[in-house]
């Protein structure tokens, strides 16, 4: 009995692991032309193929003439579009030259790798993933992080305003959100470190369908949802219980929280201690949510919630 629980486990990762990955075409040998088999080939190795669609984001790229006796620039912001490949064994540099085109007159070679470190897909949910990716956006949301720490650690000294984990507004919502943020970082940082393969394929062939994506993905893509809509329910809640300057410091603060807790979740998924994090986080959102509720009433004016019946603070209503 014990060992047949054992085996459905192991079925049971078997299953996940596997449903981490894209599925492979099957090819029909006979029917299909060779160009198409070798289109379809390219695309499960390198997850882009022929007429896939590139934004050139570098200054210039250099496209070689063959045989090399000219080069033709294409430039920042200009489309490009993959026409064909070529493998040669004997480059040192890089054996997979791609012949890319801007139109029919401007065409070239380049070397696969410098390609696809000066173009990005130009499917909006690739570039987004590119500009979230890039390492000045993370030194940017940083700064901002600490900024925002550091510029409401002030304002608090000076009055009581509400932000969240100390001051929180009476809602469920800004705790969730946060669960979420730390959720979407951890299983992020777990395709990465897993199935990279996955996670690249998405990037050239992005979709906001979770039930089009595999297991890992779909979960991502949930979490992506998730914080959509939870994220506009707090600001929801937000405005109807506070007026718009303490908002604004509400809102700095939940970004800083947001950003902090997405490379903390990060990092520290890459040497696995971001699981236990993650669990202790949930367990202590958990309770957090559990005994959320202060207030009983709500203004039947403004709609803000409130301790008890009588004159409203936020817009001086009398309640009965």
């Amino acid at each position: 009995m014990l060992k047949s629980k054992y085996i459905g486990l192991l079925f049971l990762v078997l299953a996940i692991l596997m449903a981490c990955q894209y599925p492979s075409p099957v090819t029909p040998s006979g029917d299909m032309p060779q160009k198409k088999r070798d289109s379809v080939n390219y695309l499960m190795e390198r997850h882009y193929t022929l007429n896939s669609n590139f934004e050139v984001t570098s200054d210039s790229l250099m496209l070689q003439q063959l045989p090399l006796v000219d080069v033709l620039p294409v430039f920042k912001g200009e489309r490009l579009v993959v026409a064909e490949f070529m493998i040669q064994a004997a480059d040192s540099v890089d054996s997979v030259w791609v012949k890319v085109a801007r139109d029919q007159e401007t065409m070239g070679w380049i070397h696969e790798k410098e390609l696809l470190e000066k173009v990005v897909p130009v499917d909006s949910v690739s570039q987004f993933i590119h500009f979230f990716s890039n390492s000045h956006t993370i030194a940017f949301f940083v700064i901002l992080g600490f900024f925002g720490i550091w510029y409401i650690h002030r304002a608090i000294r000076r009055q009581k305003l509400q932000l969240i984990w100390l001051n929180d507004i009476d809602s469920v919502f800004p705790t969730v959100l946060s669960w979420l943020v730390a959720t979407a970082a951890t299983l992020y940082a777990s395709i990465q470190h897993f199935v990279p393969g996955t996670w690249e394929q998405f990037y050239y062939n992005p979709s906001l369908n979770p039930f089009s994506l595999p297991f890992i993905l779909s979960l991502f893509m949930f979490n992506i949802w998730g914080i959509i809509l939870v994220g506009l329910a707090t600001l929801d809640d937000l405005f109807h219980q506070t007026h718009i300057e303490a908002a604004c410091f509400y809102l700095l603060g939940l970004m800083s929280c947001c950003i902090f807790l997405y490379l903390f979740f990060t990092f520290t998924t890459y040497y696995y201690l971001g699981y236990p994090c993650l669990l202790v986080y949930a367990v202590w959102s958990f309770n957090r949510i559990k005994h959320a509720s202060r207030y009983k009433f709500s203004c039947g004016n403004c709609g803000a919630k409130i301790k008890n019946k009588g004159v409203c603070p936020h817009c001086g209503a009398v309640n009965e």
